[in-house]
Parts: C-alpha cells; sequence; structure tokens
C-alpha cells in the first residue's frame, strides 16, 4: 500500500485519520504541524500528503505551496472546517487534488485517498 504523511493539529481527527487509513494496509505517519510534516518529508518518501489548512506555526495552504515546489510529484489533500478556508485553497487546483470538508466520516476520507492514490481526477468539494 502507500506510505501517507498526515499534518492536523487535532489530536482526535489526527489519531482518527491514521487509525482509518492504517486500517485500509497504508503505512501513516501523523504529525502536529506543517513544520514536522516537512521534517518527516525531508526524511523520506510518502506517496501523499493529507493536511489540514488551519494548523499552528505552518498552515496547510503555506505547507502545500513548499511540498509542490520541492516535491511536485507528490500528491496533496487538503481538509478544512473551515468554508473560508475551503476557498482559499481553490486558488491552488493545479497543486491541490481536492479539499475535503470537516467533518467527514471513515468512508469520505479513505475514498478520497484511494481516490487520489489511483490518480482519479480532481473532485470539487463541498
Amino acid at each position: 500500500m502507500a506510505r501517507i504523511l498526515v499534518a492536523e493539529d487535532e489530536e482526535d481527527v489526527r489519531e482518527f485519520v491514521r487509525r482509518a487509513l492504517s486500517h485500509q494496509g497504508h503505512e501513516v505517519t501523523a504529525v502536529n504541524d506543517g513544520i514536522r510534516a516537512l521534517e518527516a518529508l525531508g526524511a523520506g518518501h510518502y506517496d501523499l500528503l493529507l493536511t489540514d489548512i488551519v494548523m499552528p506555526g505552518m498552515d496547510g495552504i503555506a505547507l502545500a505551496l513548499k511540498v509542490s515546489k520541492d516535491h511536485p510529484e507528490l500528491p496533496i489533500l487538503l481538509m478544512s472546517g473551515y468554508p473560508g478556508q475551503r476557498e482559499r485553497a481553490h486558488n491552488l487546483d493545479a497543486l491541490v487534488h481536492r479539499v475535503i470538508p470537516k467533518p467527514f466520516d471513515l468512508q469520505e476520507i479513505c475514498d478520497a485517498v484511494e481516490d487520489t492514490l489511483a490518480g482519479a481526477p480532481d473532485q470539487a468539494s463541498s
């Protein structure tokens, strides 16, 4: 399966996503902010970055911009519970596969990850 990096500052959400994707057979590294995500990317190869938009230190949009420059082949999924933040991410359509609105359920997050890993076309977020 895939190696997935999850950057999410909310511990409950981070653990939910980590467990869901691990249960699907993926190897998941979960960190609590964008800076730690960059450190993890520098230390190893990942097949997908799944990041929250609103995080302390370095938010998901800044992280996506940096990662797309340094790792242009790495697919990026964003997640956010803030509609205004999701709108900001639409300016990144060329860099981000999809923005997943929170709250999401187990099936939604797993489907979004599988679609991205399979190379499915970008899907509009809600």
